[in-house]
């Protein structure tokens, strides 16, 4: 017997899960959040901010534990689906996710940095569907801007 799994629409999804999305975050320098050329939107690097402000500060190692990092990807995703719906008016139009990147701001000698991003990946595959997954890159590095120590591009 096959199983045939049909997988609601994202927006629909969203009210599932109980998600609001945030207010599309203020930008923090001179660049645009998103372009699109014909069917491909391509979105901007997120910070995981509320607002103007950064609600995550420091590195995973440090200041901050890997669950804390994986608080902050899913900020920052939510962040990026906020900006993919105001761009689209709606994430219903999401036919595909092409690629996900993630740095996480680590210290010392932390290996951790796919368990941070799993969570972004985490939020993408609960909305749209394992079939819409992005492939993903995870990477640590130093620092990032405003002390922050995740971030999705």
């Amino acid at each position: 017997m096959t199983r045939i799994e049909v997988f609601a629409g994202a927006e629909q999804r969203l009210k599932e899960l109980g998600i609001q999305l945030p207010v599309p975050p203020a930008r923090f320098g001179t660049y645009v959040a998103a372009v699109q050329m014909a069917q491909l939107l391509s979105l901007s690097g997120m910070l995981p901010t509320e607002g103007r402000g950064a609600k995550f500060i420091g590195r995973v190692g440090a200041e901050m534990d890997v669950e804390t990092g994986r608080q902050a990807a899913r900020l920052a995703a939510l962040n990026v689906l906020a900006d993919a719906r105001e761009h689209l008016g709606s994430l219903d139009k999401v036919t595909r996710i092409v690629r996900l990147g993630v740095s996480v701001a680590t210290s010392g000698d932390v290996r951790d940095q796919p368990k941070v991003a799993d969570a972004a990946s985490q939020l993408l595959e609960d909305l749209f569907g394992k079939d819409k997954a992005p492939c993903r890159m995870v990477y640590g590095v130093s620092s990032h801007p405003l002390g922050i120590r995740q971030a999705l591009c």
